[in-house]
């Protein structure tokens, strides 16, 4: 017989992965709706320059990370203890550590904000970490699917942080998978410039 720890533990992880997938599905409807604005691949001085990217940029076009577990009636209802709790999670991760990534973005220099997770350093000082969307990812919730995952190498540790810190990572980015203790990217920025995240101005109109 299973422990009620086990049970509640399963249902928590359940409800987090469904909670986190629901919050991605929330913000990638233009990503999936439309095809995003190709990425210029000119090797002139303007092409050169650092683009700025947005998270959904890296989603592509009609991706639907949801797709496999419609028609499957109402997964919320799932009871404590049902196996289909375990195997509806597997399934989840699969589908999540697959997420395909956008080819045009290999090679292109961006930059890009997000949330630290460690993965090798001492405190305050990161050598290497995942870079996520939201706070919590792969920490406090399950991780988010691949492409909203990117594996960085600072060029310098990155000093004064903590796991969750909101920053901007500079460099150039590669669509090569890596699979970590804290998940798998589908994105990795080697080299990166990191620095604390300060919000960019806002231009007058």
């Amino acid at each position: 017989m299973r422990s009620t720890t086990t049970t509640a533990m399963r249902a928590a992880r359940l409800t987090l992965a469904l909670a986190a997938g629901a919050m991605l599905l929330a913000t990638l409807p233009a990503a999936r709706a439309t095809e995003p604005k190709p990425i210029a691949a000119a090797k002139s001085a303007k092409a050169a320059a650092v683009r700025q990217l947005k998270w959904e940029e890296m989603v592509p076009a009609g991706w639907d990370p949801a797709a496999k577990l419609r028609n499957r009636g109402d997964l919320s209802r799932i009871q404590d203890g049902d196996p289909k709790a375990d195997a509806l999670l597997r399934e989840v991760r699969e589908i999540w550590d697959a997420a395909p990534t956008r080819p045009e973005l290999n090679g292109q220099k961006v930059r890009l904000p997000g949330y630290l997770v460690p993965l090798e350093g001492q405190a305050g000082e990161w050598k290497e970490f995942l870079l996520v969307p939201y706070f919590g990812a792969c920490i406090h919730s399950p991780p988010p699917p691949a492409n909203q995952i990117v594996h960085v190498k600072a060029a310098i540790p990155a000093k004064g942080l903590r796991s969750m810190d909101t920053v901007w990572i500079t460099g150039t980015m590669r669509t090569e998978r890596r699979d970590t203790d804290m998940g798998v990217s589908g994105y990795t920025v080697d080299g990166a410039v990191v620095e604390k995240y300060v919000e960019p101005p806002v231009t007058p109109r």
